[in-house]
């Protein structure tokens, strides 16, 4: 019981009754009332008493009275049970206030509502790892902080968790409490305080406090196993000296979407939660439906979950849309792609969520991103997160982020703010600095911080993800001008990254799937005023990574595209069939490539002029598969007259004139002229390491090529060691993965076979075909591998292994390249000498 007694004198707001003046109290008349012999007053319950009765007021039909009150020779007022009494009089002021202390609620005792169970509930691995009472290494987890990005299903994890903790009676006292604001957490832990301990509810912040202290460890008194989840912590700064306290008897769990280091530590163990696995999201859309009688086809379920990124919270939404409106599967999934639409137009009414969401997905990521724009760098979450947006969710290269073009965005879109001026003063200003690449990098790891994106620096081949509905958000919010800008910006950071020489074939694979998917964002944008590279870019690179259909598939799409944008003759379109032309030759349609580059040799000379450098480049492509289909005489020709024009037009220095002066040279060795392709190309390594350097890929072209003709002109153990030394150098300047390092391999191996070592032949055959995993099982290097294998093998004795393996090789070459290709029959012709030897080489062969 507390008692508080004060004695003063009335103040200005305090009259005596003969002091009031009729005007009292701004003009409203005051009249004096006067209360006694009062009885008792009694509050209990949590109620409040005060003693005195109130007089009739002067004037029943008139204003209420306003002076002076007096209350005089009352009775007791008495507190029980939590309630407040108030006795005295006014005059010498006599106040007495008594509270009496609160009932504690007795254990096992709940503060707070858990959620309750969403719809078709999933069990998923993570409620395991929750319920684990020790770590790995053996340590007792006293904290565990849940996050992921906003939709994977956190809070229904938590929530589960303490359901099945409070069910099985693992918890005295259990308090969930939804942590989005530093007040709501102090207020649940008052209420916790009011209701476990008695605390007084009119002081909030000392209730939280007392409870707190509640919770430490007390060796003398009969611990309580407490569990308390935060839930959606929005700001770990929210729990400065708020943190529930390390004991042995408690438990806590958070749930948030950040993942700063303050969250971890030796007693806190960060559990990230992901997506549903594609199972489990499949099954929950069949469950959902199944209970409100829809039935879809498995197949189209399973397709809408990988349409939704699995993302549990895209899931129910989705289904709860397709429940309401009736909409089947199909006809959704055309919803989701129509671009015309935003992701919002595809999620139920605000008031039809289901499982009491109170946001859609679009909406609970919207507020994350306005947080994770306020954390510093300031300004450059959003746009930052604009760029990836438009690559490829499941993995961005870092440098493409951090690349000129993409800084240079940054700059310009920094969204609108306070950021810092020379002289170290914040002030608002539309544009900051010029944004750095620690500023960038800064700004992914506020982006990560809020789960929008995963940021591994370690991979720095796909060092960002983001969900690909996240990506949609961002899109759908943004004006059309700046998308144009944004697709263009993103295209030019791809083309600056990357490298001319693709040394790293994961590296390479991870590009072009990342143009692939700005392609399909914005292909309009890249087609505007024309072609961007990167769409030549990505052609280019499927081709040398050894995948030439999709090289040709590409180009036939680019050559398409130009001719009904841009019309027949515009040179995007020449450009773009001067690369299909050539991919189909390198596929193996040599006949094709001809006709292809004789029609565009055409077209250049009518559109432009003979000497323009598109004219000499189809000139220089028809000579070389002139060569290719057999007319060697031709190609040397053709070549001679080219190298003469490219002399005179370009100089005898260009890149180009070297290219013509490497083809004539080889041209000539096939020929029969091996001694004249000897000594041309030793003159033109010569002058390709002078013009651009030892490792300029021309270089090492020449050096190939010199090699090969030595061993061509009987010096086999001159070209081997040549060769061995050209691999060494590719291996470290093109990287072990590139096409013409596989290439050389294949000329080691070749030459290790001529020189007498058939079984080392066939080896080092085998162990290149099992590194031509990048080039695919049908590229025209794998099947010649493989033809030189079975060779080999045959050679070193074993008949019947060459012969089962050119059959093989066969069955190949015929589906590839059809029956009557020059290959083909000639594998054909290889396999049938094989079976002969197989037969003369089996024991009582009856030849009869």
């Amino acid at each position: 019981m507390r008692f508080w007694k004060r004695r003063s004198t009335p103040g200005p707001d305090v009259t005596s009754p003969d002091e009031a003046g009729p005007e009292a109290g701004g003009g409203v008349p005051t009249r004096a009332v006067e209360v006694t012999d009062t009885g008792d007053a009694q509050a209990h319950g949590g109620g409040t008493a005060l003693t005195g009765y109130r007089g009739p007021a002067p004037e029943p039909a008139g204003p209420p009275p306003q002076g002076p009150v007096q209350v005089s020779r009352t009775g007791d007022a008495t507190a029980s049970t939590g309630g407040t009494a108030i006795s005295g009089h006014v005059g010498e002021l006599t106040v007495v206030q008594q509270t009496a202390p609160r009932e504690r609620a007795s254990w096992p005792h709940q503060v707070g509502v858990i959620p309750p169970r969403a719809q078709s509930f999933q069990h998923r691995p993570e409620a395991e790892q929750l319920r684990a009472a020790v770590d790995g290494g053996g340590t007792a987890v006293l904290c565990q902080v849940l996050t992921g990005t906003g939709g994977v299903g956190k809070t229904q994890l938590a929530a589960d968790h303490a359901r099945a903790t409070w069910e099985s009676g693992g918890a005295d006292v259990l308090v969930w409490i939804t942590a989005s604001t530093r007040p709501a957490i102090v207020a649940g832990y008052a209420q916790a305080g009011t209701e476990v301990l008695g605390a007084d509810p009119q002081d909030p912040e000392q209730a939280a406090k007392t409870f707190l202290a509640w919770l430490e460890p007390k060796p003398s008194t009969q611990p309580c196993r407490w569990l308390i989840v935060l839930d959606d912590l929005a700001d770990p700064a929210d729990l400065r000296g708020l943190w529930p306290p390390t004991n042995p008897s408690g438990r806590t769990l958070i749930t948030t979407r950040r993942r700063d280091t303050t969250l971890t530590g030796p007693d806190r163990r960060l559990v990230t939660i992901g997506l549903f696995t594609p199972d489990e999201a499949t099954t929950y859309l069949t469950t959902t439906l199944t209970a409100h009688h829809r039935h879809e086809l498995a197949g189209q379920l399973t397709a809408l979950a990988a349409d939704l990124g699995h993302l549990p919270l895209a899931l129910a939404q989705a289904a709860a849309y397709l429940t309401d409106t009736g909409t089947d599967c199909a006809t959704y999934r055309q919803l989701l792609t129509d671009r015309a639409r935003t992701l919002t137009d595809a999620l139920p009414e605000p008031d039809a969520l289901p499982d009491d969401h109170t946001t859609t997905a679009a909406a609970a990521w919207s507020l994350s991103i306005e947080r994770a724009d306020r954390l510093g760098p300031a300004g450059l979450a959003r746009p930052m997160l604009q760029l990836a947006a438009m690559l490829d969710p499941n993995g961005i290269p870092a440098p493409v982020l951090t690349a000129p073009p993409a800084l240079k965005y940054l700059t310009k879109h920094r969204t609108p703010g306070q950021h810092p001026s020379k002289r170290g003063r914040w002030r608002r200003r539309r544009r900051g600095p010029q944004v750095s690449m620690q500023d960038a990098a800064d700004a992914l790891r506020c982006l990560h911080r809020l789960s929008l994106i995963g940021h591994t620096p370690t991979t720095p081949h796909q060092a960002v993800r983001v969900h690909n509905l996240i990506q949609r958000t961002v899109r759908d919010t943004m004006p059309t001008n700046q998308h144009k800008q944004l697709a263009r910006a993103a295209a030019n950071a791809l083309t600056d990254a990357w490298p001319q020489v693709e040394r790293d074939t994961t590296l390479a694979g991870t590009l072009r799937a990342n143009a692939e998917a700005l392609t399909s964002q914005a292909e309009d944008t890249l087609w505007h005023p024309r072609a961007h590279p990167v769409l030549y870019r990505t052609g280019k690179s499927l081709g040398e990574s050894g995948q030439v259909t999709a090289a040709i598939n590409h180009f036939q799409h680019l050559a398409d595209t130009a001719h009904d944008r841009l019309g027949p003759d515009h040179p995007e379109t020449l450009t773009a069939r001067h690369n299909l032309a050539f991919w189909r030759g390198e596929a193996g349609d040599v006949a094709g490539a001809m006709e292809a580059f004789a029609g565009l040799l055409a077209d250049w000379e009518r559109v432009r002029r003979p000497d323009h450098p598109s004219t000499l480049s189809a000139r220089h492509n028809l000579a070389h598969w002139r060569g290719e289909a057999g007319d060697v005489a031709g190609a040397v020709e053709a070549f001679a007259g080219l190298l003469a024009d490219r002399e005179r037009v370009q100089g005898p220095d260009h890149p180009e004139t070297l290219n013509a002066r490497h083809n004539l040279a080889r041209w000539r060795g096939e020929a029969g002229d091996v001694a004249g392709a000897m000594e041309a190309f030793a003159g033109l390594l010569a002058d390709w390491e002078r013009v651009q350097g030892p490792d300029h890929p021309g270089t090492l072209r020449a050096r190939s090529l010199l090699a090969r003709w030595r061993g061509e002109a009987g010096d086999v153990a001159g070209a081997m060691e040549a060769f061995a030394g050209l691999l060494a150098d590719e291996e470290r300047v093109l990287g072990p993965d590139h096409p013409e390092t596989l290439t050389t391999r294949y000329n080691v191996a070749h030459w290790r076979g001529q020189a007498g070592d058939a079984a080392g032949a066939a080896e080092a055959f085998a162990s290149l075909l099992a590194d031509q995993r990048v080039l695919g099982p049908d590229h025209p290097h794998t099947l010649s591998a493989r033809q030189n294998f079975a060779h080999w093998l045959g050679e070193a004795g074993d008949a019947a292994g060459a012969a089962d393996a050119f059959a093989a090789l066969l069955a190949d070459r015929e589906r590839v390249l059809g029956p009557d290709h020059p290959h083909t029959l000639e594998t054909r012709n290889f396999l049938a000498f094989w079976q002969r030897r197989r037969a003369d080489s089996t024991p009582n062969n009856d030849h009869s």
